[in-house]
């Protein structure tokens, strides 16, 4: 009798931001901002002057933390809360774009073992979705594998058309085109009604998922891939609701109105959280993440372990081993098909 070995799946973390920038990249950015009211007090120069080096240090945390929690690669973006679309004016929003996705563009280069590129998109209030696309082009020819899409660039006041209009679809369109998938991620809240991270962050990712109920948009774009972050907001709790609202909506049932281009992220942070999302939401929408250094960082007193150290809920989970499999490699190569191509490149080169 042969032998059976069973692989052990890769271990990708959709879900990570760059929250260890160096000072330099900060500083940059408070003198940009000042500028606006004091043009003397703009930067002189858009070079950073950070070197491999200290790029590489900025991001001993984040490969510590996979050595010990035992992932592979982690797709990294920038700080979601540092993109503020609602900060300064579109023409300082791209400028900050460009130095944030560069900065991302050289981490991955210098460790693509360790890390997958995805890009922010300078998006302002009021501004077509449009303006964003030569921006998107450059991030392609780049090699990223994805960008965070904000639903609310106002940053917490909604003043944007739904993602299902037609202000989006020129950008849309662009995506389609080059296969790159879109974590619909909002950023800072300016509104002092909402905490950017316990309130606003889960009301972006559950307005999102309302906002694709309500209209057709996949009828539009088939191939459009939208990944919902934090398990999907209220979701998954509420997935009757969605359910019930959709029937009356005269919608059909959501695994053929949105779930074959919907995906949801495991940064939920604890164990029962994870064991409602794994019974209610197929396991082919549901890929593996941490947004380690992100919104929670501390230690859960229940556990003794950290609240975001999600492996070992999936570890935990009472599925199949070829499911978890799925969750925590199979779903992203297939939702993010331009970093199952950066893999397949990286393996052959070897």
């Amino acid at each position: 009798m042969v032998k059976q070995y069973t692989k052990r799946p890769m271990i990708i973390d959709i879900h990570g931001h760059y929250t260890t920038e160096p000072q330099k990249l900060l500083s940059f950015r408070d003198k940009q901002l000042a500028g606006l009211a004091d043009p003397m007090r703009k930067p002189a120069t858009n070079e950073l002057g950070i070197t491999d080096e200290e790029l590489v240090a900025s991001v001993q945390p984040q490969l510590k933390l996979q050595r010990e929690r035992g992932s592979d690669l982690t797709i990294f973006s920038p700080r979601a809360a540092g993109m503020a679309h609602h900060v300064g004016t579109e023409a300082t929003g791209i400028e900050w774009t460009r130095l944030s996705n560069d900065l991302i563009h050289r981490i991955c280069t210098l460790l693509p073992d360790n890390f997958a590129p995805v890009g922010q998109l300078p998006q302002h209030p009021g501004v077509a979705p449009k303006n964003c696309i030569p921006e998107l082009e450059r991030l392609a020819g780049l090699g990223f594998v994805g960008v965070n899409l904000n639903p609310d660039p106002a940053g917490g006041y909604w003043t944007d058309p739904p993602l299902t209009d037609k202000w989006w679809y020129p950008l849309y369109e662009k995506m389609a085109e080059l296969e790159m998938t879109a974590m619909i991620h909002v950023t800072s809240s300016c509104n002092p009604v909402f905490h950017y991270t316990g309130a606003h962050y889960i009301n972006g990712d559950t307005t999102a998922f309302m906002q694709l109920i309500q209209g057709n948009l996949f009828k539009d774009f088939p191939t459009l891939r939208f990944v919902i972050p934090h398990g999907g907001g209220a979701v998954p709790f509420h997935w009757g609701r969605y359910r019930g609202l959709a029937q009356e909506m005269k919608k059909p049932l959501l695994k053929d109105h949105v779930l074959k281009n919907v995906f949801f992220d495991t940064c939920v942070y604890h164990l029962p959280g994870i064991e409602c999302m794994a019974k209610v939401i197929p396991v082919e929408n549901i890929l593996f993440a941490s947004e380690m250094l992100g919104a929670v960082k501390g230690v859960d007193p229940e556990t003794g372990h950290h609240y975001d150290d999600t492996r070992r809920y999936i570890d935990k989970l009472s599925i199949s081993a070829t499911d978890k499999a799925k969750i925590f490699e199979g779903n992203a190569r297939r939702v993010y098909p331009r970093l199952d191509k950066r893999l397949k490149e990286r393996k052959e080169k070897r």
